[in-house]
């Protein structure tokens, strides 16, 4: 039993803590945080996690007009930084999937479903950044990662959790983002490691 529901933590013992249960020579889950990748890994998850990750919560629960345009704006800086980095590689960390790309995905697949309408992130939506919505769709088509999205359950979650940002829990149809990330992507032209 695992009773833990700090994010970080739970990729950490998912990385580590079941190694138990693996056969001679096989490994039943990717190494999200192998040995040689920590710093950078560490270095990325300090930006994306303070500008996106959290990001999108501050210009949501900003409480004056001054606040939510530096949180917008470091946010938004930051996804053009990951488009950047994702022109030239297919994942945050080079050619291997770790759990910066995992930590960044969690939020790029909520982006344009909620965060664009509900936290007022509406200055560019995720589906017009090329790179970011090829690598949504290449982690999306991921083995065990794209089944983790309950889109249902995140939009009810959301739009019905906070009376003072929706006070009638009135849930919004679009865009079907989950369609989208289900159709071919181009980042197999980089090479790849997991």
């Amino acid at each position: 039993t695992i009773v833990n529901n700090e994010s970080e933590e739970i990729l950490r013992m998912i990385d580590s803590e079941f190694s138990q249960f693996e056969g001679p020579g096989e490994s039943a889950t990717p190494r999200l945080y192998p040995k040689d990748f920590v710093s950078e890994i560490e270095e990325i998850n300090s930006w994306v996690y303070d500008n996106i990750n959290n990001g999108v919560y501050k210009c949501g629960f900003a409480k004056s007009q001054a606040a939510y345009d530096e949180a917008v704006k470091n946010l938004y800086k930051h996804l053009d930084k990951a488009e950047e980095i994702l022109s030239k590689q297919r994942y945050l960390c080079g050619n291997r999937l770790t759990e910066a790309d995992v930590r960044l995905f969690m939020t790029l697949v909520r982006f344009d479903e909620v965060y664009v309408v509900y936290f007022k992130c509406n200055k560019k939506p995720i589906s017009a950044y090329p790179h970011l919505t090829n690598y949504m769709r290449d982690l999306f088509q991921t083995p065990g990662l794209g089944e983790s999205v309950d889109m249902e359950h995140i939009k009810r979650h959301y739009f019905t959790s906070h009376p003072s940002l929706n006070a009638y829990s009135v849930i919004p149809s679009g865009p079907g983002v989950l369609e989208d990330l289900k159709q071919p992507h181009n980042r197999d032209t980089f090479a790849h490691k997991v």
